[in-house]
């Protein structure tokens, strides 16, 4: 081949790589495509990121303020380690399960049955609570009637935690539990730093939110105009209470009805009413605590407040 036809075929081998790297490049934009619309599908969203959770029951009543209630803060010491800026706790789960949260306002019961969820998966022991045994707290903590829709008023996040504490929870007849809590203390939901720490020592926290209207459509919760009027107001939906497992320097991840939820830390700043740090016998397994975390103190106003 002479030199001529050598750069002929040089100049022709170089359009047909470009050619054949713009069309290897339309390929995976159309497989990135595809694999965001069947993520879409798989959260019962539209393309257009749009979800329906109109059907949906909430079912938190407004936050009950207990000056005896412990606070995060205090047991905080200089020498614990600042949060991650990213920690997950979902354990890989897909089938969460909807506790009966699209029948009855029970949401208080199903974020506790996602915790339960959420703690035993990451121990490789993964606990699904049936539904029988959701109800059956559900009747007992927060006073429901089978058959009763007068009756399905929903519950207080503070009252369940405390019959938790005392009766434990999990799936044996007569609402009491294998799945024990030994104690609860809450960060300020407007401290980021703090819900951080709860999160990542704690596997995750039990919260309540003030959903307003506008949330009812969205992929990811987010603040819509003011956060404060018109769709946008605070509770305009109504009370519910989530478990949160997962956060991200951009956004915060809960579990409910049956599947992830994210929401922007915007979001969180704006609707969250009530947030506790669930302190679990797996974190506490023979009574060792992250350093820098005072669980002697705790301790000991634990037995203040309950004596």
């Amino acid at each position: 081949m002479d030199s001529q036809s050598t750069d002929r075929f040089n100049a022709i081998s170089g359009k047909l790589d470009i050619v054949l790297s713009r069309q290897l490049g339309q390929e995976q934009k159309f497989d990135d495509i595809l694999a965001r619309l069947a993520h879409l599908e798989a959260r019962g969203a539209s393309p257009t990121g749009r979800v329906d959770h109109r059907a949906m029951k909430l079912g938190k009543r407004p936050p009950k303020r207990d000056a005896r209630t412990l606070r995060l803060a205090r047991y905080l010491g200089a020498g614990l380690a600042a949060p991650p800026s990213m920690i997950d706790w979902t354990a890989g789960l897909t089938a969460w399960g909807m506790m009966l949260n699209d029948q009855l306002g029970d949401c208080t019961i199903a974020a506790v049955g996602h915790a339960v969820q959420a703690w035993t998966a990451c121990e490789g022991s993964e606990l699904t609570v049936p539904d029988w045994a959701v109800l059956d707290y559900y009747e007992a903590w927060d006073g429901y009637i089978a058959g009763d829709p007068a009756s399905d008023q929903g519950g207080v996040e503070v009252d369940v935690l405390n019959q938790w504490r005392q009766y434990g929870f999990g799936l044996r007849k007569n609402r009491q539990g294998d799945c024990s809590l030994y104690a609860y203390c809450d960060p300020e939901p407007g401290n980021v730093a703090h819900v951080k720490q709860a999160i990542s020592l704690f596997g995750g926290v039990y919260i309540g939110v003030a959903l307003p209207l506008s949330a009812q459509g969205q992929a990811v919760w987010d603040v819509v105009g003011d956060g404060c009027t018109g769709n946008s107001a605070p509770g305009s939906w109504g009370g519910h209470a989530v478990w949160v497992p997962k956060y991200t320097p951009s956004r915060l991840t809960c579990v409910t009805w049956g599947g992830l939820q994210d929401m922007t830390w915007a979001f969180w700043k704006a609707y969250v009413d009530e947030s506790h740090a669930l302190l679990s016998p797996q974190f506490l397994k023979n009574s060792e605590a992250p350093s820098g975390f005072n669980l002697a103190a705790l301790q000991a106003d634990l037995a203040l407040v309950t004596a």
